[in-house]
């Protein structure tokens, strides 16, 4: 009987994105961390919403999180 080696789950992509009930992947987006006082209001406004990721970056951080 030949056995399918499982994947081991990466902990980095599970700390920096978050999977939903209905399978999306979320992330924050970047940019936000430092070099703010350039950036108008609406821009880190926006930055502090999260992002979907789509296509086969999502399948593959999917994959990544072992969920």
């Amino acid at each position: 009987m030949a056995t399918t080696v499982k994947k081991k789950t990466i902990k980095a992509v599970t700390k920096r994105f978050k999977k939903t009930a209905t399978g999306k992947i979320l992330h924050n987006r970047p940019g936000h961390r430092h070099l703010a006082a350039s950036k108008t209001r609406k821009q880190k406004r926006h930055l502090r919403s999260l992002s979907q990721a789509t296509g086969s970056i999502a399948r593959a951080l999917s994959l990544s999180m072992g969920k």
